[in-house]
């Protein structure tokens, strides 16, 4: 079997949250490019409708779907619009999230709130979603939900996004265990830092750069250094693996671990 079959996508729907920009829209797009069908959600809906050009002018399918990963309702509409355009989601990417920063104990109830909300929470009930609409189509299918090694190990001033992150990774392996039998895989990715438009200028300054001189391959990761982790997961290529969590860092919590 060559690569470009092994990776391909062809008859796969695809639903990315968060796909409006950043990693999200990347995913969106390798996804796409490998021949899957489309589901863009975010709450920038301009930004949908730019993306969704952009796929569909590569020769893409994609549809643009305005949606607040917080809002069960709405997200529930995503999925009826993917079964109406493309037929059952096989392939949800649980990409949406948010950060913070601040101290632990000036940490306000509603901000937590938030930052759990949709980082955690909504990871959940979009995979149930998912998991429950496969089930009813026997169509098996795979889940990847975005953690981070902040999963695994702390910073300073971000304990709410580590808490729910920690969270995906334990979620990832206890639905990975429920639907396996079923030909629902459900495994994670784990990116370290990768440079996107939200964080680019923060990278930029004396902070970033020790940062940098943290990651042992030397540099800070790409957009598109998660392509091959993703399509792992996504794809065919990934037929064996669930409950497993993939982290994409550079190496820089094997140096913190020793």
């Amino acid at each position: 079997m060559t690569t470009a079959q092994i990776f391909n996508l062809q008859g796969k729907v695809a639903l990315v949250t968060g796909a409006s920009s950043g990693l999200g829209a990347r995913f969106a797009e390798v996804l796409a490019e490998n021949g899957a069908s489309v589901v863009l959600v975010a709450r920038r809906a301009e930004r949908l409708a730019a993306l969704r050009a952009q796929i569909e002018k590569s020769g893409g399918k994609a549809i643009a779907v305005e949606a607040d990963v917080r809002d069960r309702r709405a997200m529930a509409n995503a999925f009826d619009a993917a079964e109406k355009n493309f037929g059952t989601v096989t392939i949800l990417v649980n990409n949406a999230g948010v950060a913070h920063a601040g101290r632990a104990v000036e940490l306000a109830e509603e901000e937590w709130r938030r930052i759990l909300a949709t980082n955690l929470d909504a990871v959940f009930f979009c995979a149930q979603e998912a998991a429950r609409r496969m089930l009813a189509a026997k169509s098996g299918g795979s889940i990847v939900n975005i953690a981070s090694v902040l999963g695994f190990g702390v910073d300073k001033g971000v304990i709410a996004y580590a808490t729910a992150k920690a969270g995906v990774i334990q979620l990832t392996k206890a639905l990975a265990l429920e639907l396996a039998f079923k030909g629902i895989r459900v495994n994670a990715i784990a990116p370290g830092w990768i440079v996107t438009e939200l964080n680019r200028d923060y990278l930029q300054t004396e902070r970033g750069a020790a940062i940098k001189r943290e990651i042992p391959i030397g540099r800070f990761g790409e957009e598109r250094d998660l392509d091959g982790p993703l399509l792992l997961l996504a794809s065919d290529a990934g037929r064996f693996v669930t409950g497993a969590t993939i982290v994409a860092d550079g190496g820089q919590m094997v140096a913190l671990r020793g």
